[in-house]
């Protein structure tokens, strides 16, 4: 029987889940899926290695079935594998560490109570990120569990790189630049040196552009700087998020327009990005096919954003020896990524049109003097080694309470 480990990736409206195999080396991916719609219109998808489907499913519109039901759903499908397969652990990509966890956690019902003390930090992903941690310790009390954080990575930053121009008495109950999208960097941290060992020992900037966005500037493999800084709006604009703004923007709505911070949260949460500019969409693709002024004015300013961003976290490394973009738009967007990469022949990249319509690895030309790389992200990869690395040893199977 192999052991496996479970990864949960819990949001607002879904359940990610990835399914990893403990055969003594790399994890090896076996299942995934999610369970989007929640609290909507619930349905699941789920496919296994190959990329084959193997188990949907849908419940209809108003059915209350949300993070407690996924949980229960999602553990009654994994049963089919309990004869050749035993869940040693769950791992959970958690958005918010604080100061204090700055790197993966076995959870005990002490350092939940610490993570749920960090949801005003991160309001709208804390509270989603925790809660299959409860349902899960309910369902199965005696199983492992391990909290991995996108801030985490960040915390080697040089504390000048994360600090406000505040008084104390502010900057003293954590307000400060953490940076998010860490597992997603650290696993291209671990996985550059196997295609530019030469860039991962020196300044590289990642560009995770999808629609969360943000880029990293990294040394040697450790966080310097980075886009976002106390909330995940921070930064460049994204599909429905602002991005960085004056904070006296802020002011004249509340003067002016009299909103209120719930409002002001909706805004600049839900209604900005790509999609307030566009008013079209907060789709990348939808926005590259369309010929809408507005579209072509939100494509403009995402791009000019990510320019003015890169030469900032240049500055930041002194210089740069690579840049890798990763994420959905990322991996995907030709036409972003030769955008980006033109805009950057000031720093001695030069773009190869033809390997950057292949998808790379490589999009730069050889004589380029700071190469360009497109690489896969791999969050839930990062979540299983760091879950298998902190369990201290296999658990037995264990019965899944009924709902």
């Amino acid at each position: 029987m192999t052991d496996a480990v479970l990864v949960l990736n819990a949001g607002s409206s879904s359940i990610k889940f990835s399914v990893f195999l403990d055969k003594g080396g790399e994890p090896e991916f076996m299942v995934g899926g999610q369970i989007e719609g929640l609290y909507v219109a619930p349905r699941f998808s789920a496919r296994d290695a190959a990329g084959k489907s193997i188990g949907a499913r849908e419940w209809g519109e108003d059915t209350g079935f949300g993070h407690d039901s996924g949980i229960t759903h999602l553990m009654e499908f994994l049963q089919r594998y309990r004869d050749q397969h035993r869940l040693i652990a769950v791992g959970h990509r958690v958005v918010h560490g604080g100061l204090e966890f700055s790197q993966p956690v076995l959870l005990d019902a002490q350092v939940l109570a610490k993570l749920e003390k960090f949801v005003p930090l991160a309001p709208l992903h804390q509270p989603h990120n925790l809660s299959p941690i409860r349902v899960v310790a309910e369902r199965l009390p005696q199983m492992p569990q391990v909290a991995c954080f996108d801030t985490a990575f960040h915390r080697a930053q040089p504390e000048i790189a994360q600090a406000f121009a505040l008084p104390p008495e502010i900057t003293d109950r954590g307000v400060r630049r953490y940076g998010f999208h860490g597992l997603s960097y650290e696993y291209i941290a671990s996985a550059l040196p196997g295609i530019d060992a030469k860039a991962a020992a020196g300044r590289v900037v990642v560009a995770h552009l999808g629609n969360g966005a943000s880029m990293c500037a990294m040394h040697a493999g450790k966080s310097v700087a980075s886009t976002m800084g106390f909330t995940a709006v921070d930064g460049l604009p994204m599909g429905t998020r602002c991005g960085s703004i004056d904070p006296g923007v802020m002011l004249y709505l509340m003067d002016e327009l009299k909103m209120d911070a719930r409002a002001i949260e909706k805004l600049i949460y839900k209604q900005s990005g790509l999609l307030g500019v566009s008013g079209i969409s907060s789709d990348m693709r939808t926005l590259l096919a369309s010929r809408e002024p507005r579209a072509m004015l939100a494509i403009d300013l995402f791009v000019y954003r990510i320019r003015r961003e890169l030469g900032s976290l240049s500055a930041a490394l002194g210089g740069l020896d690579a840049l890798v973009f990763t994420g959905g738009i990322g991996e995907r967007a030709v036409a972003i990524r030769e955008r980006v990469c033109r805009d950057a022949a000031w720093l001695g990249i030069e773009v190869d049109p033809a390997a950057n319509l292949a998808g790379g690895p490589r999009i730069s030309t050889a004589s380029s003097r700071v190469p360009a790389w497109v690489m896969p992200t791999n969050e839930e990869l990062m979540i299983a080694r760091h879950t298998r690395r902190l369990i201290a040893a296999p658990a037995s199977n264990v019965e899944v309470k009924s709902a």
